[in-house]
């Protein structure tokens, strides 16, 4: 907290392009001694790793450092494939289909045909039970960066919030420090009770495993009855946790809603999302499926980013910075002139910044930019921007979890640190008086 001004954090979805990405983000925070006033941090997906390996090292920041750099060189979906589950249920899977051949190519058409048919349906009823990708996810996160660790043992200081979307409700189902679910639950439309969950014992992996459950490549999160405060209310719900981006993308939700436990009057949005790329290849429904996925959740982010930065001026008055791997640093200073132009930057900021009244009736933009430059010392930091080729390096960096390379964890973590530094001191004035 800064001068009475609760600070939020939210680290967006983005696989292990975020989770190194966002890295950087916090890297550029704990220089500029901001990162240990940040009160809550709300985060999705890939994002998540990030967020809660940082819960898990209070005092420790190298060692954070470290369990992150380690654990992105390390590949997820090696060890699922690699699993003797995995393996098992692939080999019973390739006999069952080898043995349907043989009866086709020896004449048994109708007994093949049975067994094609007893197949499908043993495969869409029981297709999570088969291949629980999610479950073996969790075991990779584990070892990788949690260690077995649950939610009580976040670091008390600051309020996590990591998301998943729960599809029974269709709300974010958020696990905290000492709390889990979603308002569903915990505001029932009837006259029923709230439902409560135990959140002490529950595996920060597991959590973690949700919120990068990603729809059509991992299976969703079951909530076990041990973890339901009252044993009867499994009657009454059954959450299925898929991730979180699927509801908020960039996890800024929690932290911009007035009402909520997580609600803050300065606001930091680190996105690990590129500009969305063209593609022109649809040779299947599954290819057509992800691809309809993408542009839903890409107009959620960009309606999202029209509330956080063009409409806060007339209502919640927020400080909020935001950031992304698809920005260009030298669009920084542009892009906050515009804002002038749209009056759309609160008071104080332009206080900060020596911006008068006469400045901008004047229109006299130059003198805008060159104070703005002065104010947050410009030169200073695009001197250690990325070269074109390291950006180049960054932004080729896909969102799965296969592991990186050094060369792209350098690039992703100093982009993200460069374009932090710029836009915090650009916005959220608060934090530096």
């Amino acid at each position: 907290m800064k001068n009475n001004k609760k600070i939020g954090l939210s680290l967006s979805g983005g696989g292990y392009r975020a989770t190194i990405y966002h890295l950087g983000t916090l890297k550029k925070l704990k220089e500029l001694e901001i990162l240990d006033t940040v009160d809550v941090i709300s985060t999705n997906s890939g994002g998540s790793i990030t967020g809660a390996t940082y819960g898990l090292h209070e005092g420790d920041f190298e060692a954070f450092e470290d369990t992150i750099r380690k654990g992105v060189k390390r590949s997820v979906i090696k060890g699922v494939l690699t699993s003797w589950r995995f393996i098992l249920v692939f080999i019973a899977s390739l006999f069952w289909v080898l043995t349907i051949l043989y009866l086709l190519a020896n004449g048994y058409a109708y007994s093949s045909f049975g067994l094609l048919i007893a197949l499908i349906i043993v495969f869409l009823l029981f297709q999570f039970n088969l291949f629980p990708i999610s479950k073996l996810n969790e075991r990779m996160y584990n070892r990788f960066f949690f260690k077995n660790k649950t939610l009580k043992h976040l670091r008390k200081d600051v309020r996590f919030a990591i998301n998943t979307t729960n599809l029974e409700s269709g709300r974010l189902f958020t696990f905290s420090n000492d709390t889990m679910g979603d308002s569903a639950y915990d505001f029932p439309s009837d006259d029923d009770e709230p439902i409560k969950f135990e959140s002490d014992n529950f595996p920060i992996a597991r959590a973690v495993a949700a919120s990068t459950a990603v729809p059509f490549v991992f299976t969703p999160i079951k909530i076990d009855k041990k973890f339901f405060s009252n044993i009867e209310d499994t009657k009454r719900a059954t959450p299925r946790l898929v991730d979180g981006g699927v509801y908020d993308n960039q996890g800024a939700h929690k932290i911009t809603q007035t009402k909520s436990a997580y609600g803050s009057q300065i606001v930091i949005i680190s996105d690990a999302g590129n500009a969305m790329p063209f593609k022109n290849s649809y040779r299947n429904t599954l290819t057509m499926l992800i691809r309809t996925s993408e542009v839903f959740m890409n107009r959620i982010k960009n309606l999202q980013m029209v509330q956080y930065l063009y409409e806060n001026h007339n209502n919640q008055k927020r400080e909020i910075a935001y950031q992304s791997l698809g920005w260009e640093i030298e669009d920084s200073i542009p892009k906050f002139i515009d804002g002038v132009k749209d009056g759309i930057i609160l008071p104080q900021v332009l206080e900060h910044h020596n911006i008068t009244e006469t400045d901008v009736s004047n229109k006299d933009w130059t003198t805008i930019k060159n104070k703005l430059k002065a104010s947050i010392d410009y030169k200073t930091i695009i001197a250690n921007a990325n070269t074109k080729a390291q950006l180049e390096i960054a932004r080729s960096v896909s969102t799965n979890l296969t592991p990186l390379k050094d060369e792209e964890i350098d690039a992703l973590i100093n982009h993200a640190s460069v374009l932090t530094e710029i836009q915090v001191k650009l916005y959220c004035v608060s934090l530096f008086e």
